[in-house]
């Protein structure tokens, strides 16, 4: 039999020099640090934080400034949703960008809360 288009060698050898020929075999260290091999660059980050506090300001805006046009009052309930939206906006960034955030490729649930082992085993169920 012949040893391969690699010339000799163990078969896991040349499966992983296959793999990394075909860019398969990529180990963390060698990643670019983002989610699914994404780079995380300071604009990007900039950029999402920039849209996170901006669209919760406007969706609260919206929402307050409706309210007081149908329930016909001053713009008491669009300065308190000026200030909720502001509030939800810096939540969301501190979810984003705080401590306690999950390592990429960590699972975590829909709340952005990590997650144990399999079957949710070690999630804090609060309560």
């Amino acid at each position: 039999m012949s040893e391969g288009e690699d010339g000799g060698g163990s078969f896991e050898d040349r499966l992983q020099a296959a793999r990394r020929r075909q860019g398969l075999d990529i180990r963390p260290s060698e990643s670019s640090g983002g989610q699914d091999g994404r780079s995380l660059s300071a604009l990007g980050i900039g950029m999402r934080v920039g849209v996170e506090l901006v669209s919760a300001l406007a969706v609260a805006v919206a929402i307050g400034w409706w309210l007081d046009k149908w329930l016909h009052t001053s713009p008491v309930l669009l300065a308190l949703f000026v200030l909720l939206g502001g509030a939800a906006g810096v939540l969301n960034v501190w979810r984003l960008m705080g401590p306690g955030r999950a390592a990429p490729g960590e699972a975590t649930d829909l709340m952005g809360r990590r997650r144990g082992g399999p079957m949710g085993k070690g999630c804090d169920r609060g309560g």
